[in-house]
């Protein structure tokens, strides 16, 4: 895992952690977690509407360091590997590109050829009846 992973991994996952306890601790139309530390702010620290406003902004904030570094960590995560690294590029970089496609299991086996799957016996069909009305006894 490169360097750049990490740093953007640990970003991330504050950045997440910060918007849960964020929003938790904004003020909602009820009694929420907001209120709980205190729902008179007219004396606070950001005064009467600060808190909610500073709140809002740090929570924007948050969400655009969570976006940018989730966009990060899939460019980071998905690039080719460098030359360098072992494995090359992907899987399928080692397989040749003549490769002939291998048979179907299951497919019929060519005639004359012994196969592992049994056949269905040839049953006789029914008689034909040709037409004629069968004679009914006298009685």
């Amino acid at each position: 895992m490169s360097m750049l992973f990490t740093v953007l991994l640990v970003v991330q996952v504050i950045s997440a952690l910060s918007i849960i306890v964020l929003v938790l601790l904004q003020q909602g139309k009820g009694a929420d977690m907001g209120s709980a530390f205190g729902g008179g702010s007219a004396g606070s620290l950001f005064g009467a509407t600060g808190a909610a406003n500073f709140l809002s902004r740090s929570t924007k904030w948050a969400a655009v360091v969570f976006f940018v570094t989730t966009a990060s960590l899939a460019y980071v995560g998905t690039r080719p590997l460098g030359a360098t690294a072992p494995g090359g590029g992907g899987v399928m970089e080692n397989v040749p590109a003549d490769r002939s496609v291998p048979s179907v299991p299951g497919q019929p086996a060519a005639s004359g050829s012994t196969s592992s799957v049994p056949s269905v016996p040839a049953t006789p069909a029914p008689a034909q009846n040709s037409g004629a009305v069968p004679a009914t006894p006298a009685k």
